[in-house]
């Protein structure tokens, strides 16, 4: 029996690597089914990242992996176009689970939520998968031939 029935969770999800499946693996494992906000274009740009893949490519792949890796999970994706989403407005989000990184998009969703009459949710933070090198995974790092998918080092210097 899951922890939650309805827990939402988000991000960009360029270029899917370890960090990203930690984060979702956690989701799923706490909860019978997961809202997950995929940020637009529009809302990536404004928030300054260079994005590989446009949001169309992004939700496939998303889609194809969730299905791949979680065959048996029951989840929702949805359209970011701010930091919440229509997602963690809905009444019976549960819970919202976040990496150290947005883990401060906690509190403020439960005030937003408290001044629409809607009940706080729990905030769940997972901690950065970090790479090989022990430095946080990101899309950025992959993009710079850093590390790959899994956190591997593509560097050639010693």
């Amino acid at each position: 029996m899951s922890d939650f029935s309805l827990v939402a969770t988000g991000g960009t999800f360029d270029i899917i690597h370890r960090g990203h499946l930690t984060l979702l693996s956690n989701s799923f494992k706490i909860s019978d089914k997961v809202i997950i906000g995929l940020t637009s274009d529009e809302f990536a740009r404004k928030r300054g990242k260079t994005l590989v893949n446009n949001y169309q490519t992004r939700l496939d792949n998303l889609t194809k992996i969730i299905s791949k890796e979680f065959p048996s999970s029951s989840f929702d994706i949805r359209k970011l176009d701010n930091d919440f989403g229509p997602a963690v407005l809905t009444k019976e989000v549960e819970a919202l689970v976040v990496s150290e990184e947005t883990s401060g998009q906690g509190k403020v969703l439960n005030q937003l939520r408290v001044s629409k009459n809607l009940p706080p949710v729990k905030i769940i933070t997972i901690p950065m998968f970090l790479a090989k090198d022990g430095v946080r995974i990101s899309t950025t790092r992959i993009r710079n031939s850093e590390i790959d998918i899994e956190g591997n080092s593509l560097s050639v210097d010693p």
